[in-house]
């Protein structure tokens, strides 16, 4: 099936547990928002260079733990169930070797200087361009073409199960950087689902810590006043 065809026949959820859909999100939106940094940026500013620099790499090191999460734990499931993976774990690989790429990139840029500098700034950017290219077309074939076949394989507690052994192997900085990246790109019901669930299933010391690093940081003060209503947060 080509992309053309699954965009034709993109699958109803029908109340099915899209184990997909909010790290999707918060990835498309952190690519979408570091590419128009990278085309806009400066790259004789030292100061802008340095930090999108940093935030480059802080999204392949969360974007390479993600794919690593996938082949551990929903293709490893699904393997056991006699069910291959072949065409995405060649899509993996190639992530891996674009990630790879992209560092290479970076260090063109922060060793170099003048013309030479805003030369590997523009490679770099049109690198990142043709990775998000790969990597919006790969996650379009997980949420159309493979969350189907979940959707025949598992139950919906069986894929709620995959999800929590992937955020609870997390370190705790992990899973705040994740939910740091999510959250905005989420709608306010996703939101409601996924905090709300959070509160009732951590300790509150943990979960009064997520809401102060990680939850109020990546809303606006309107988005996180309507989640604290949603879901009964104390002011």
């Amino acid at each position: 099936m080509t992309h053309a065809d699954t965009m034709a026949h993109i699958p109803a959820l029908n109340g099915r547990y899209d184990i997909y859909g909010n790290i999707h999100k918060g990835l498309r939106r952190t690519q979408c928002l570091l590419l128009a940094r990278l085309g806009a940026n400066d790259f004789g500013n030292a100061e802008t260079t340095e930090k999108l620099l940093a935030d480059m790499r802080r999204l392949l090191s969360m974007a390479s733990a993600h794919v690593k999460h996938e082949d551990t734990e929903i293709h490893a499931a699904l393997h056991r169930r006699g069910v291959e993976t072949g065409l995405v774990d060649e899509q993996h690989d190639d992530h891996r070797a674009a990630f790879q790429v992209l560092e290479d990139k970076i260090v063109a840029v922060e060793t170099t200087s003048g013309a030479a500098r805003a030369e590997a700034g523009r490679g770099l950017y049109l690198a990142m361009a043709a990775y998000i290219a790969d990597d919006f077309a790969h996650m379009h074939e997980e949420e159309t073409v493979l969350c189907p076949i979940l959707w025949q394989t598992f139950s919906d507690d069986e894929l709620l199960g995959i999800e929590m052994r992937i955020i609870s192997a997390l370190p705790p900085e992990e899973n705040m950087a994740f939910t740091r990246m999510m959250l905005p790109a989420m709608n306010p019901a996703q939101r409601r689902m996924m905090v709300g669930g959070m509160q009732q299933s951590l300790p509150p010391e943990i979960f009064n810590a997520i809401v102060e690093f990680a939850i109020r940081p990546a809303l606006t003060d309107a988005d996180f006043q309507a989640l604290r209503a949603d879901i009964g947060l104390a002011a």
